[in-house]
């Protein structure tokens, strides 16, 4: 009986957590617009980013091209909790932290060595066909960057 009631509680648990992933307007591919966008000169472009249910967590891959014009592939697997995760596939970083601000704003911080090096929001548009990325960092040259992304929903 208990063995029974345990299993009735994990399947509620995992179709809560089910919802709530499929009710995140971020799920999804979202392709470049760049057209909308202003990414400066010289700097990487995330051309396709998916965000895909992983569990209990959320799994973001990025295709795009890097600031040396070569295509990049880079995946985090995480939560929207603030804290640090490991990234693949991404020689500028290796841990990425994103965090719900309210159903249409997430933040993120981008670390290498322990270091934030970018920070930035992602905002849902209302009808969530769209969404803006906002990042602030530093190029490989130490300058400051601010590059503004817009992707449509695919």
């Amino acid at each position: 009986m208990k063995t029974k009631a345990l299993a009735i509680v994990v399947a509620v648990l995992f179709a809560g957590v089910a919802v709530c992933l499929a009710a995140d307007g971020n799920m999804g591919t979202w392709k470049l617009n760049e057209a909308k966008s202003k990414i400066p000169a010289g700097a990487a472009k995330n051309h396709t980013v998916t965000y895909a249910a992983a569990g209990d967590s959320i799994k973001v891959i990025v295709d795009g091209t890097g600031a040396d014009g070569k295509p990049t592939h880079n995946e985090w697997t995480g939560k929207f909790d603030g804290k640090d995760y490991p990234v693949t596939g991404d020689p500028t970083s290796d841990s990425r932290s994103y965090k719900k601000v309210d159903a249409s704003t997430t933040q993120i911080a981008v670390k290498k060595a322990g270091k934030v090096t970018a920070t930035g929001k992602i905002v849902l548009a209302a009808d969530g066909k769209s969404r803006t990325v906002t990042v602030e960092g530093v190029d490989a040259g130490g300058k400051k960057i601010i590059s503004k992304a817009v992707y449509d929903k695919q």
